[in-house]
């Protein structure tokens, strides 16, 4: 049978990115998926965004808290999650349209693999553009390119104390693994740590 996919989406003040960031998240062809977009108390039109999204969009569910961050925000999320797979997607990302449904086929057909991740284009692409963190854009170049570079577990692994070696919101994991794990609030970065 076919497998549901839950597209975990946390949100905070994301309202500039956030219509961009579901439009590709709907647009993902060939696989069953649920949205399930925590908002981690905005202070911006961000719940009303998803609220809008929800109402067009039955795949779309909202969670609303009050702040508390990004550990708490993704392990609420995780639990409301109904996919037998959950992958990770930020307010300010854009899905190519055929993400959800190769990482999909890639579990199908290796059951030994807990999760994939795939790989990235940063944007904006200038340096005129404000861009993630402080990062100078030649070093945001850099780390899409050695991102990028990894082709294989072998190179995961052994890259894997270099930085974290799968890009966070490009994952996807299965539900039971995933659970298990969860986030964990250790004072380090929490995809790292998972």
């Amino acid at each position: 049978g076919r497998m549901l996919v839950s597209v975990l989406l946390p949100v905070f003040n994301a309202e500039r990115t956030l219509a961009i960031a579901l439009e590709s998240v709907r647009r993902q062809h060939d696989v069953d998926l649920e949205c399930v977009a925590v908002d981690d108390g905005s202070s911006d039109g961000s719940l009303a965004c998803l609220e809008r999204a929800a109402r067009a969009d039955p795949r779309i569910r909202v969670i609303a808290c009050e702040h508390r961050g990004i550990v708490d925000t993704l392990n609420q999320g995780l639990q409301a999650c109904r996919g037998q797979l959950v992958a990770r997607m930020d307010a300010d990302d854009i899905m190519c349209s055929g993400r959800l449904s190769a990482q999909l086929e890639l579990l199908r057909a290796r059951p030994e693999l807990s999760g994939v991740g795939c790989h990235v284009r940063l944007f904006p692409r200038s340096s005129s553009a404000p861009g993630p963190g402080s990062t100078s854009l030649a070093g945001r170049r850099d780390y899409e390119r050695w991102l990028n570079s990894l082709q294989h577990e072998e190179h995961v692994a052994r890259d894997r104390f270099v930085e974290c070696p799968l890009a966070h919101p490009s994952w996807m994991l299965r539900g039971d693994v995933f659970r298990e794990y969860g986030y964990r609030e250790m004072g380090w970065p929490e995809d790292y740590d998972l």
